[in-house]
């Protein structure tokens, strides 16, 4: 039984994260870490306002963490130095910042990050990836709630930097800032790696994506939406699963799904 602590858990995705863990065979949310672990389910599993003292009152073998950008690191270190498993979807943690963390960790203990858990956005990343070598032009648009922290999102970041490893150092062929307008700056999005990221919030979404690819009389559109946050659970589990067998820091769901790395 594989013993889980949710950091977040009274969040919308740490919800999520508890109602799926406690839906599974093989695993059990041991401890909850909010600011405000007050509001516990009382009976259901003990509470606690900090990684540091959830983990030193009880064992647990993964915490997963969706909390805040601000936040993540300190959890993450806190459950680290413990020689606890991490599986983290919480964005804006930059990759030399997740590197220093996993390297701070003791031998054999997993930090596990994802830009999205849902098994279609990393088939689109992949896909996008792919498609990069043989279009010039390719732009990412997203579009997720209003309440979203960050933009553009983890995957949107993501796909951009996949689509310039898969064009293998050419440059993209789209018009940048150049064209664009006096006082309008910004009309091109935002650029990543070279590619026009686009980040649209508004009520209305949860998560969804468009990687827009074009060629000499052709288009091609890799779409990915989520209408729910369950959508990210079968990942999530699947990463809790799969951290126990590996070491330092791994980056992207792919690494646990068979035939794609």
């Amino acid at each position: 039984m594989i013993r889980v602590a949710v950091s977040g858990y009274l969040g919308r995705m740490g919800s999520a994260v508890v109602a799926a863990v406690q839906g599974a065979d093989d695993m059990r949310v041991v401890c909850g870490i909010d600011p405000n672990a007050s509001a516990a389910p009382e009976g259901v599993f003990p509470a606690y306002p900090t990684v540091a003292e959830a983990l030193d009152a009880v064992a647990a073998d993964v915490m997963v963490d969706f909390t805040q950008p601000d936040a993540a690191a300190g959890n993450i270190a806190a459950a680290l130095a413990r020689g606890v498993n991490c599986v983290v979807g919480t964005t804006g943690l930059g990759p030399g910042e997740l590197q220093s963390l996993a390297d701070g960790a003791p031998e054999g203990t997993c930090l596990f990050y994802a830009p999205n858990f849902t098994t279609g956005a990393v088939l689109m990343m992949q896909f996008a990836r792919k498609a990069a070598q043989y279009f010039p032009q390719a732009e990412v648009i997203e579009y997720h709630h209003c309440n979203k922290k960050d933009a553009p999102s983890g995957t949107a970041v993501t796909t951009a930097r996949l689509i310039a490893e898969g064009r293998d150092g050419r440059a993209s062929e789209a018009p940048g800032p150049e064209t664009e307008l006096a006082g309008c700056e910004g009309a091109r999005g935002a650029s990543v790696d070279g590619i026009p990221v686009h980040s649209v919030r508004s009520m209305g979404f949860v998560a969804n994506q468009q990687v827009v690819f074009g060629s000499m009389g052709q288009t091609l559109t890799i779409t990915h939406e989520s209408w729910d946050r369950e959508s990210y659970m079968p990942g999530v589990l699947l990463a809790v699963r799969s951290v126990g067998g590996r070491s330092g820091l791994v980056v992207g769901l792919e690494n646990f799904m068979p035939g794609l790395c």
